[in-house]
């Protein structure tokens, strides 16, 4: 059985207009969920679009469409509606069927993993060394880790890269600056006294960048050292070495909290190849002489300017130094021939999307990787403020990841706190013990985890190509399209096991697959056809790479879950059967949601 009842349903739909309209058919059924519980599970809408085709009314393309269609194993007899709409209903046996799978396999629950499995990059994050880690490296990071994790979890193979900025002239400064203030660090054995003696390397960088605006002495000595750290020079190396651990240790503060998996492979790591891909270039006829310059012209109107003329790419500069695009078009090749790429992503803002056209067209035009191989930028839009400016703090500068991350913990424990009174007034009020309190410790450790997890579920659930407002006030609620009301859901589910085993006095391990399924409410129904979805979901996302759709998927689940819950007792069900039923809906819906949210790099709590 395909685990995606919507290919299966998509590939028998497709079968009936080949067999009823032969090549006019086409590939597309055009199925679609459908919008409303009445119209069934899933509609197919292609009988309108073939009509034109066919010269044939819509409602008898549809039922051509339905004297070819064996559905009789997944649906209900299928229905034509409206002016040629079919609607499809899934029937119980097949729904029963699914569930049934899903608990016999609680770590996939049903999800396939991927036949042939693909080599697949992801580029995100890329901080640059001596710099913070702003909001845009944090939509990055978050997007880019939730697409690896995903894919992972079909089966691929992702290298998770950090193309970090560690090379170029501002390095020449630092490097130059190190020099004249703590020579000392330069000499073996004094790596320790390094982040002591520098302090912050962001202030430090400034303080370098501040005398190279303004010492012309300092500013020779800067471009002579980013010459001799080209050249390999080893006191240069060594000094670039020991800014770039330095940077690293703080990044790595920031992925710790963020538990982001990455490989460095920074800008440096592709000098070696740069001047091998422009004579490649030069030899194919595509890199010629401008002003000086080695560029290349691409053909369409997309890359050209404002005048009209071509814009070119620059790969080699006059002074023979080389531009972020060599070192862009040099990566492609590395990842496409020794990493054995077979798609490669790039997770940046959406302002370097004419770069990454032109390189992949320049990729492409010099066949400097195989042709099956996918070249794919994956843009996301502005973080903003409440004002719909870019998102700043007050002062007026780019927030830093660490004071971010702190202020969604701090604004967590609020909340929480609040929910803590809350809870003992109202069991006052009834006459009940109070509940039990957590420690401080505790208190702290959850509010750090659905901190984090407030802050990265707040980006995740906007569709990534959009900007999107931050907001601390919406993004920490207990309640809404927040990562603390979901993880409040699987908590709740924990909760009900716990009753089940105090009341039965053994430990409710989970449901054992070979349950009937009962529909006694629609609840249960519309709870249980969600849940079946999420093969399908995984698909969309595998191929459209937009995680806010499985936010979307794990709202609703959500959300459905708590309507089956306040409407279908569990635990007091009419009768053993159903409570059996009831509680295996229960266990399928926590493991979806724990999958889901580890998907989007949430971790879930048995308790809050």
């Amino acid at each position: 059985m395909q685990s995606d009842t919507r290919s299966l349903l998509a590939s028998r739909v497709i079968e009936a207009m080949r067999a009823a309209f032969g090549d006019q058919a086409g590939d597309d059924p055009k199925l679609t969920p459908a919008t409303r519980p009445d119209f069934g599970d899933y509609q197919c809408n292609a009988a309108m679009s073939l009509s034109k085709k066919v010269r044939a009314r819509p409602r008898d393309v549809a039922a051509k469409i339905l004297e070819n269609l064996d559905v009789a194993d997944i649906c209900e007899s299928p229905l034509i509606a409206g002016p040629g709409f079919i609607n499809l209903t899934l029937h119980d046996d097949f729904v029963n069927t699914k569930l049934n799978l899903m608990l016999s396999d609680r770590s996939r629950l049903g999800v396939a993993e991927r036949e042939p499995p693909q080599r697949i990059v992801v580029d995100f994050s890329s901080p640059n060394i001596a710099k913070d880690m702003h909001v845009g490296h944090l939509r990055s990071t978050i997007i880019g880790d939730t697409l690896a994790r995903i894919l992972e979890f079909l089966g691929h193979t992702t290298i998770r890269l950090n193309h970090t900025g560690d090379w170029g002239t501002q390095f020449g400064q630092l490097i130059t600056y190190m020099k004249d203030e703590c020579p000392q660090l330069l000499e073996e054995g004094h790596d320790s006294e390094a982040a002591a003696t520098i302090g912050d390397l962001v202030e430090f960088y400034r303080r370098a960048k501040n005398r190279y605006d303004d010492a012309p002495d300092f500013k020779n000595a800067a471009l002579a050292e980013v010459v001799q750290l080209q050249s390999g020079n080893p006191d240069t190396l060594r000094a670039w070495n020991l800014i770039c651990n330095l940077s690293r240790i703080e990044f790595q503060k920031i992925y710790d909290r963020l538990d982001i998996k990455l490989e460095e492979r920074g800008e440096s790591f592709y000098n070696p190849f740069l001047a091998d891909v422009v004579k490649d270039l030069q030899d194919k006829g595509l890199a010629v002489k401008n002003d000086g310059a080695m560029v290349i012209f691409l053909e369409g109107d997309k890359f050209k300017g404002g005048d009209g003329k071509p814009l070119p790419v620059i790969v080699q500069k006059s002074d023979g130094g080389f531009l972020y695009a060599t070192t862009d078009l040099a990566a492609v090749r590395y990842r496409s021939l020794e990493d054995k790429a077979d798609r490669i992503l790039y997770v940046t803002d959406v302002g370097q999307s004419l770069h990454f056209q032109q390189i992949f067209a320049v990729c492409r035009k010099a066949q400097l990787l195989p042709e099956h191989v996918s070249l794919e930028h994956v843009p996301f839009g502005l973080v903003q403020g409440a004002d719909g400016k870019k998102f700043k703090t007050r002062a007026g500068a780019a927030p830093k990841l660490s004071e971010l991350l702190d202020e969604a913990r701090d604004r967590v424990r609020i909340e929480l706190e609040k929910r803590a009174e809350e809870d003992v007034e109202r069991a006052r009020e009834a006459g009940d013990a109070p509940p039990p309190q957590k420690s401080d410790e505790e208190m702290q450790n959850v509010s750090e985890v659905i901190g984090v997890a407030a802050v990265k579920y707040a980006d995740l659930q906007n569709n990534r190509t959009s900007n999107y407002k931050f907001s601390f006030d919406k993004m920490v609620k207990l309640e809404g399209n927040t990562a603390p009301y979901i993880m409040y859901a699987f908590a709740r589910v924990q909760g009900i096991y716990r009753t089940a085993a105090a009341a039965s006095g053994d430990a409710v391990a989970g449901v054992d697959p070979g349950v009937e399924f009962a529909f006694e409410k629609k609840e249960e129904r519309a709870l249980s056809k969600i849940l079946m979805r999420l093969p399908e979901i995984l698909s969309e996302l595998e191929r459209d790479l937009l995680p806010h759709v499985l936010c979307d998927y794990v709202k609703t689940v959500t959300t459905r879950f708590n309507q089956f819950y306040e409407e279908c007792p569990v635990l007091h069900a009419s009768s053993d059967e159903l409570k059996l039923s009831r509680l295996a809906l229960c266990q399928i819906s926590a493991d979806t949601l724990q999958l889901c949210l580890g998907l989007l790099g949430i971790p879930t709590l048995d308790r809050i």
